[in-house]
């Protein structure tokens, strides 16, 4: 028997074997790799959780969706109208009462609605 037989026939059958296990091992181990700017901008997110936080704090407020819109015109639209949806829920299921914004052109709409509709009983009533 040779002594080079055997390392070549040793060779032959380990060499593949080991390819197989990297093959087979590769994947599992690059795949809990965290690669850097592979993942979704965190700046992304955090726009996205910021106009959830408008959309919700609009619905606390009493403010249609539509006001929360053109108060944040920078803001996603979607996102907005998630938050206030998530809101409206939670503040259905909790009974949960808004409170009137103060201050804000919503609140001034209403001030300015109640004050024609109060002069005109004035004047019929004199």
């Amino acid at each position: 028997m040779r002594p080079g037989a055997d390392m070549n026939s040793m060779r032959s059958i380990s060499l593949p074997r080991l390819r197989v296990v990297l093959a087979l091992t590769a994947p599992a181990l690059l795949g809990a790799c965290d690669i850097p700017g592979l993942g979704p901008d965190p700046r992304i997110a955090q726009r996205e959780e910021e106009a959830k936080a408008i959309g919700g704090a609009c619905r606390y407020a009493m403010r249609g969706i539509e006001d929360c819109y053109a108060n944040n015109p920078k803001a996603s639209k979607a996102a907005i109208f998630a938050g206030w949806k998530d809101m409206d829920g939670y503040m259905r299921e909790n009974k949960i009462d808004g409170i009137p914004a103060n201050g804000s052109a919503a609140g001034s709409d209403a001030e300015e609605a109640s004050a024609p509709a109060s002069d005109a009983g004035t004047a019929v009533k004199k």
